[in-house]
């Protein structure tokens, strides 16, 4: 991936981990210390999850005294929900249609 190329959101939630590490920040603000103790991968393995996260808007970061804590930034999601609302509609209908054929079957 080029430098100048940023993930977006569905890039940063494609990954287990991200959503995982999203999950968290929903909870509260945190330190990247304790973001990392939830998870069997290295320090330096969350801080790259958490630039693919902060690239694609989701997590922002301050620094407080020597740490830096991340937080949830949930605006980006709401391009998801638009996109999934979509699908959800399509779903739906499908299921209206199919329950009316097995109800008429009988």
């Amino acid at each position: 991936m080029a430098a100048a190329e940023k993930h977006d959101v569905f890039q940063a939630i494609a990954d287990p981990t991200r959503r995982q590490v999203l999950r968290l920040l929903s909870e509260k603000e945190r330190p990247i210390s304790e973001i990392a103790a939830h998870f069997p991968v290295s320090r330096t393995a969350i801080a790259k999850h958490l630039h693919i996260l902060s690239e694609a808007e989701l997590v922002s970061g301050r620094k407080v005294g020597r740490e830096k804590l991340y937080r949830l930034q949930p605006k980006p999601l709401q391009e998801l929900q638009e996109w999934l609302s979509y699908y959800e509609r399509f779903w739906s209908n499908k299921l209206s249609i199919l329950k009316h054929i097995v109800e008429n079957e009988k």
